[in-house]
Formats: structure tokens, C-alpha cells, sequence
């Protein structure tokens, strides 16, 4: 992000893009990583009991995910001072197939030192994380 200043930026300018593949490998490291081992993130019988439709990726996972774009764009993720989602849809992960994320990042305000950049993350079409906002340094 060098040179980038909240002066060189306008609003609704997208400044990442990027596309993700959750496996159930992915699920599987994470759960280690994250100590979350509830059964509907790795077993369809358990998640299809509770009315789920599939397995499901953690919502924390797709988190993580979803950020990744705008630490690339600033080159630093020191310089994200506040990261916010809520969660709106659950992202079934095929066994096969995985589920594909879709990211893109976009400036939704502008301050001298700060810019937010707003996150429409995406699986098959429909929104997963409702205001997904990250607040970034630019100073």
C-alpha cells in the first residue's frame, strides 16, 4: 500500500478482489488450529440432524478468509485498527467440492488517517457476512 493516502482513494472504489476454496481439509486444519471441534463443521449426519443443510464452514474461518484481500492491498495488517462482521448465512462446504468464497472490498468512508473498506463476501451468489467492515491506517 505505499503511497496509497485517503486523498488517492474515493468511495465505492474497489480495492480488492479475490476468490477463496474452503475444503473440508480447510475445516479440518481450522478446527485444530481453533480448537472448534462441534461435529456439524465435520460430520453431515450431525449437521443434517440439527436441521443444517451439510456440513457448514466456521464462521470464524470465513472471517479470517474474508480479511485476507485487504491485508494484502495494505501490505501490513498492523495497520487494521478495527475488523467487524456479522454473520448472516451459514457456508455449507461440499465434500467434494468445497464451497468458493467471493471477496470484494470496497472504500465506504474516507477520515484523514482512516479509511473503512466494506466486504461483500459471497458464496453461490448470496451474501454471507453482513456488514462486514474493516477500518484501516492510512497515516
Amino acid at each position: 500500500m505505499t503511497g496509497v493516502t485517503a486523498a488517492s482513494l474515493e468511495i465505492g472504489q474497489v480495492v480488492a478482489e479475490a476468490g477463496f476454496v474452503l475444503s473440508r481439509d480447510s475445516l479440518v486444519r481450522y478446527a485444530g488450529a481453533s480448537g472448534d471441534f462441534n461435529a456439524i463443521h465435520y460430520r453431515d449426519d450431525i449437521a443434517k440432524s440439527v436441521g443444517l443443510p451439510g456440513v457448514l464452514a466456521h464462521g470464524m474461518l470465513t472471517m479470517g478468509f474474508a480479511v485476507q484481500p485487504v491485508i494484502d492491498w495494505i501490505g501490513d495488517p498492523g495497520r487494521i485498527l478495527d475488523y467487524q462482521v456479522r454473520f448472516t448465512r451459514p457456508v455449507p462446504v461440499d465434500a467434494a467440492d468445497g464451497a468458493r468464497l467471493a471477496v470484494v472490498a470496497k472504500v465506504g468512508s474516507l477520515d484523514v488517517d482512516t479509511v473503512r473498506i466494506d466486504l461483500t463476501v459471497t458464496f453461490d451468489g448470496t451474501t454471507v457476512l453482513g456488514k462486514a467492515q474493516v477500518r484501516v491506517s492510512v497515516a
